[in-house]
């Protein structure tokens, strides 16, 4: 068995209301092993000898039957969300400033956002499948990417996790 992290993307953030419990509930019920949530933002440990590609597909499947709304989930094995946020290429905690990874498992999706020009309160970098970037407290909405990330056409093949979300995920 693997362990695997699956964030949820837009859970109790603007919409999609569930309580952890049901989403732990739902996905022990989809066969995944030792499932349990961390805060109340979507984060997800679980086991499975799955594919994580297996993993991320039926961890939707579950989530879209229980609650039936249009779920979307990123899934990765843990030892490489410990590998992603040790190669956070930015100073991690820096006063007045929040420090995120962004998960991408669409390509074409990875290039555009890694074009992208970041605004004077924000530094972006592209990392192996994600886009590390750290924007000044109280501009994440407005920041480049924050603009970006709320277009429809990333909804399916992104996820953002703050830095913090994210040591609490690997302990």
């Amino acid at each position: 068995m693997t362990q695997f992290a699956a964030f949820l993307r837009g859970v109790n953030v603007g919409g999609v209301s569930l309580k952890m419990a049901e989403v732990a509930a739902a996905l022990t019920n989809a066969g995944f092993a030792n499932v349990r949530t961390i805060l109340a933002s979507g984060n997800v440990l679980l086991e499975s000898s799955s594919s994580v590609a297996t993993v991320r597909k039926a961890a939707e499947a579950a989530l879209r039957e229980r609650f039936g709304y249009d779920a979307w989930v990123l899934a990765y094995d843990i030892d490489t969300v410990r590998a992603i946020v040790d190669a956070y290429p930015f100073q991690p905690e820096v006063e007045g400033y929040q420090s995120y990874v962004t998960f991408v498992s669409d390509g074409d999706v990875l290039d555009e956002l890694a074009a992208l020009t970041a605004d004077p309160n924000e530094k972006i970098s592209r990392g192996e499948g994600v886009i590390y970037w750290q924007v000044a407290k109280g501009s994440t909405l407005e920041s480049t990417i924050g603009q970006t990330m709320g277009k429809k056409r990333y909804k399916s093949s992104t996820t953002t996790r703050n830095l913090r979300t994210l040591d609490k995920v690997l302990r």
